[in-house]
């Protein structure tokens, strides 16, 4: 994943360095703008076993801020938002990798350094009793529970930071 660009980015912005689970780093810019999510549209993709993703719905594209050709290829985590904490996307990933699906609050990053809140669920792809990759549908989140789970967020943050 490259570096995000300075040109990019609406408003004023924040550097972060995010660390990944394969050790890789990325330096993101961050704002405060938030994409509000559209009414009646769901957020669609599908990844890889690596989490790759493989395809993406036009509301995808539309509220990511990257075009269908800059997300194809990408890890889903190009999307990783500096104020989600590893430990959500840890658990998220056990339990997928089990075979089960996952639920979640998530914030997630724009190409433009914004950020948009969604309510995911994310499921295996079965082919022949074997996971093939997965499916991701995002919904617009419920704003009373969006804002519990990020709050939960900015503690275990908190915690992965004092450890």
């Amino acid at each position: 994943m490259e570096d995000m660009k300075t040109e990019h980015i609406v408003g004023e912005y924040r550097e972060y360095t995010l660390t990944y689970h394969d050790g890789t780093s990325r330096k993101v810019l961050v704002t405060d703008i938030e994409a509000p999510y559209p009414d009646g549209k769901l957020i669609v993709s599908t990844t890889d076993l690596q989490g790759v993703i493989t395809h993406a719905n036009q509301a995808f594209v539309d509220m990511s801020g990257y075009s269908r050709e800059e997300l194809i290829g990408q890890p889903h985590a190009i999307l990783r938002h500096p104020d989600m904490p590893k430990a959500a996307f840890q658990q998220m990933w056990e339990t997928i990798q089990a075979g089960k699906t996952w639920r979640g609050y998530v914030k997630n990053l724009r190409k433009d350094g914004g950020y948009y809140l969604v309510y995911a669920t994310v499921m295996p792809n079965f082919r022949e009793g074997k996971i093939v990759g997965y499916t991701s549908v995002r919904r617009k989140p419920a704003r009373r529970k969006m804002e519990a789970a990020l709050a939960e967020y900015a503690k275990m943050r908190a915690q992965e930071a004092g450890a």
